[in-house]
């Protein structure tokens, strides 16, 4: 009897061996906080994963999530500074980075937690919406907005050991008794914009077109000038040539032979055959049959033979 009662009392105390060696020991998981209680104090935090040592019976643990977390905001109405209501569905991403504050004023209960994001993140929409008109809420929708609603949001809910990495607007929405009035408007808006590019764009066009007429008229005048300035130069070339191809009186008398009768030729064109010349004239000494360098009164009255015979032709 004696030593059932000895084995007995030897597995109650290898049983309360085991569990205070058992209750020494304790692990962090990775994406956790794990405070150590002693009496209900806090004595230590532990974030780094692995196995850890505490006091048995009188030290406690109360283990809280370092991970990210979703929380999805219910829809919000609020008013624009030029008093336009608008509705907005948001959700956030928040976590932990006080695990003592959080413990503190929060009891590490993330519904508690939830509860007071949610009113930081209503607050700082208030706050923020309220501060822009609703062309400019619509114009700041995106990366802007997500953050002056992230930072507003941040400054309410430090105190409790959270930290609010995006509060994100999924829907940015208005009422639908005003949607119609607010598209026709924003679709005016939007036309007048385009016109107005049009109109720069067909002034710019315009302005392109006066300058290269400016500069056709320019190269034209230029090579105009140019051409003039040769033409001048060929004639005086033309010129120089003919002075060096009659120098003598013998070739000067020649050549002004022959401009008379090419004068001739182009006044004897047409149905008028009649022309009055001068007696002293190259086609008068050329009519009347005389020759180059004799005197014409020689030969007076062949003259009207020859303008006869010239008429008849």
């Amino acid at each position: 009897m004696k030593k059932r009662i000895g084995k007995v009392i030897l597995v109650i105390a290898a049983i309360i061996i085991l569990g205070a060696v058992t209750g020494c020991f304790y692990t962090v998981q990775p994406n956790q906080y794990v405070a150590v209680r002693q009496f209900g104090r806090i004595v230590k935090i532990e974030s780094e994963p692995g196995l850890k040592v505490k006091a048995p019976v009188i030290q406690n643990i109360q283990r809280i999530s370092a991970a990210t977390t979703l929380y999805d905001v219910p829809l919000s109405d609020v008013i624009t500074r030029d008093k336009k209501s608008m509705i907005a569905d948001n959700y956030v991403l928040w976590k932990v980075v006080d695990p003592t504050k959080y413990i503190r004023t929060l009891d590490a209960i993330d519904a508690r937690a939830e509860e007071r994001i949610e009113a930081a993140v209503y607050n700082a929409l208030k706050s923020v919406i309220s501060s822009m008109t609703q062309d400019e809420v619509i114009e700041a929708r995106g990366e802007k907005l997500t953050q002056l609603l992230t930072d507003e949001a941040n400054s309410d809910i430090g105190d409790y050991g959270i930290q609010v990495i995006t509060a994100e607007i999924k829907a940015l929405d208005l009422p639908d008794d005003n949607k119609s009035a607010v598209y026709d408007r924003m679709i005016s808006e939007r036309q007048n914009i385009a016109a107005s590019y049009t109109a720069q764009g067909e002034a710019e066009a315009q302005k392109i077109r006066n300058e290269t007429d400016k500069n056709v008229k320019v190269m034209v005048a230029d090579a105009n000038k140019k051409a003039e300035i040769t033409i001048a130069e060929g004639e005086a070339e033309y010129m120089k040539i003919l002075q060096e191809a009659y120098n003598t009186p013998q070739k000067a008398d020649f050549y002004n032979y022959l401009r008379s009768l090419d004068a001739l030729k182009v006044s004897m064109s047409g149905d008028n055959k009649t022309i009055i010349l001068d007696k002293d004239s190259e086609l008068a000494r050329i009519l009347y049959g005389g020759t180059i360098g004799n005197d014409t009164s020689a030969a007076p009255a062949a003259a009207p033979a020859a303008a006869s015979e010239n008429e008849g032709n």
